[in-house]
């Protein structure tokens, strides 16, 4: 499990290289299949257009020797009906034509390509969502916040960058060098050897300085995810840093992460920037050697060799370096890109959270007969359709809200046992409280009920039905759950509420609101219930936050309530306003109650006391203060847990 301050392995830079780049490679073009008619397309018309520039630099040698140094001479020429000039012109316009075609191609090619790879980046986008919300909590409590938003960020420009520069490039480049030489072979072969004598002195440079290069940029791709999530829980946990002065020593950390950053920066972009100039100074040194044997070919009229012919292969010559730099250069780009694209399908090929569950909960209603039975419409009442595989029937089972553990035990970490040996039972419509001291395991038990976590040992029943039976929807959807730490969208008023229950109507949200006390002061906000919150409803007072949070609950209206120190943010009198709205909510569900504050626990039909994982003591208010055990102890000595 990484420390605070984000995944361990980013930080010291392991794995800063795709593990298998062909097979993430291969995973990325699965992505394209969809498109593959119009990619095609877009291939040939860049090969095309390849063909089109090569063609022009060719058609030089023809316009020196058929039609310049025949004029020079007072030759007679002629293009079709045009002479001299005139057909030189003619000449001319030709060879603009056959590059404006190629321009025109490249536009195209461009255009299919971008539109291809918008498309392939929304799915994979959509994808990573859609598997994001079906992780375990597990994988978000062992994952910083940062790092996650870095694969929507960082690691999914990379591969945009691949997708619509990097692979284009690539083909085009390779083309280009392929066609020059093709051409080069055709204008002179002696001349091409020597030309391709220098290239290989250069593309063993370029290997050694662009692999250098080529992890250093990866490694920085890894340590700006690492830098994000280090600025995210900085900006979150601001208020706290300030409160205990601590600014120099998060400075220092930032100091740390951002020249760890610096270094890889540096290195990368050290060889990257170091490769054009000695490729472009070797480029000058092949031109110079290349131009005078070619010169001296010329002048001997060896192997065939003109004028025309030599300009148009100088330039080739010229040209035939820049397509082999800028693939060198690509490399880093596309090493970068499957290094992002391997961490995106990590998160992919994540294992989703298990559900083998198959009871449901439906709404219900009773027959003439008593029986419940299965119905479309909201009744306000629920019932457990279960199906049994060996017999081939469904029954019905009424909701009750009864829920019980039987020697339960559970560890976050398998070596850290948190609740051992908890056995309790709710019954249906009780108010259970559970009080004790911060890890005692309290918040642990209703995770569990929820089954954000499975347990190790023992059994938890809802309804007499094993919970590993329930689908984890169904089990979710007949519960509400208040947090300490409220979280609010970015939206009205209204919607945070009707998040509790999508389909809402306007009525049942304000209703919601004023059960819980809500309703005035949201009445008293700019825009009412339309008034917009951002930043987690950082324009609001925390206590206000917490009611609209217990507001969501109440118009899910479900069997079981879960408050997991609802009220801690909210003061005496406001808590009692809530506690008087809340008890025709609580009546006839089961509610479970998390508590440091005492007091709001004395009218719970059950308290259980909890210490180090384990039940030390059980009863209602008065029973507990009778025992004088602990928490006699804890309620005469403090009304609060600290």
């Amino acid at each position: 499990m990484p420390g605070p301050r984000g995944n361990a392995a980013i930080q010291k830079g392991k794995g800063f290289r795709a593990a298998s780049p062909m097979k993430t490679f291969k995973r990325i073009l699965t992505y394209l299949k969809p498109f593959r008619v119009r990619l095609i397309f877009a291939v040939l018309a860049m090969i095309a257009n390849v063909v089109t520039n090569i063609a022009g630099t060719f058609m030089l040698s023809i316009a020196i020797n058929d039609y310049i140094l025949p004029l020079f001479k007072h030759e007679y020429v002629s293009f079709g009906a045009l002479t001299g000039i005139a057909a030189l012109g003619g000449f001319v316009a030709v060879m603009a034509s056959i590059y404006l075609f190629g321009a025109f191609l490249q536009y195209i090619s461009h255009y299919v390509i971008i539109g291809a790879t918008t498309k392939v980046l929304e799915n994979v986008r959509n994808e990573m969502f859609e598997k994001m919300e079906k992780l375990p909590i597990k994988y978000f409590d062992t994952h910083t916040h940062g790092d996650i938003m870095s694969l929507y960020t960082n690691d999914t420009d990379t591969l945009r960058e691949l997708l619509s520069n990097g692979l284009p490039n690539l083909i085009t480049n390779a083309c280009t060098i392929l066609g020059m030489f093709i051409a080069m072979l055709i204008l002179s072969p002696l001349l091409t050897l020597v030309s391709v004598a220098m290239l290989a002195i250069m593309l063993l440079i370029t290997k050694t300085i662009a692999g250098k290069s080529g992890k250093h940029f990866v490694l920085q791709q890894r340590q700006v995810g690492a830098l994000n999530g280090f600025i995210e829980e900085h900006m979150d946990g601001l208020k706290v840093v300030k409160v205990f002065c601590h600014e120099q020593e998060e400075k220092a950390d930032f100091d740390s992460h951002n020249q760890t950053l610096r270094g890889a920066s540096k290195k990368a972009h050290t060889y990257a920037n170091v490769l054009m100039p000695i490729m472009g100074n070797l480029s000058y040194v092949s031109y110079a050697i290349t131009a005078i044997v070619g010169t001296i070919l010329t002048i001997n009229g060896f192997g065939g060799m003109n004028w025309g012919k030599l300009v148009s292969f100088m330039q080739y010559s010229r040209q035939f370096s820049n397509p082999l730099s800028q693939i060198a250069q690509q490399m880093n780009g596309i090493l970068m890109a499957l290094a992002g694209a391997e961490r995106i399908f990590e998160l992919i090929d994540q294992e989703p959270e298990q559900d083998e569950g198959y009871v449901k909960l439906v709404n219900a209603r009773e027959d003439e007969d008593g029986n419940m039975i299965e119905c479309e419409e909201y009744t306000g009442m629920w019932a457990w359709k279960h199906y049994h595989k060996a017999t081939d029937t469904t029954t019905f089972v009424k909701w009750r809200g009864e829920v019980e553990f039987e020697n339960v035990s559970f560890g976050y970490d398998p070596e850290k046992t948190v609740l051992k040996n908890v056995t309790f039972e709710a019954k249906p419509g009780q108010k259970f409280a559970l009080v004790g001291s911060t890890g005692a395991g309290k918040t642990t038990i209703t995770n569990l009920i929820n089954r954000f976590y499975d347990i190790n040992e023992g059994k938890i029943r809802y309804d007499d039905i094993n919970i590993t039976k329930i689908n984890k929807q169904d089990l979710r959807h007949s519960m509400a759950m208040v947090l300490q730490d409220t979280h609010l969208f970015t939206g009205t008023v209204r919607d945070n509420i009707r998040f509790g229950k999508l389909d809402a109507t306007d009525e049942e949200v304000e209703n919601a609101a004023k059960l819980t006390n809500a309703d005035y002061f949201i009445r008293h906000l700019p825009d009412g219930y339309d008034t917009m919150l951002t930043g987690d409803g950082t324009n609001l007072s925390q206590g206000q936050r917490q009611l609209l949070a217990i507001a969501r609950a109440a118009v899910a209206n479900p069997p079981v309530l879960v408050l997991d120190e609802a009220t801690s943010s909210i003061d005496t009198r406001t808590e009692k306003l809530i506690e008087q709205g809340m008890d025709g909510l609580m009546k006839g569900r089961t509610v479970f109650v998390i508590a440091h504050r005492l007091s709001t626990v004395r009218n719970a039909d059950v308290i259980l006391v909890l210490e180090h994982g384990e039940i030390i003591e059980r009863g209602n208010h008065d029973e507990l203060i009778a025992l004088k055990g602990k928490y006699y102890q804890l309620y005469t000595g403090a009304f609060e847990l600290d």
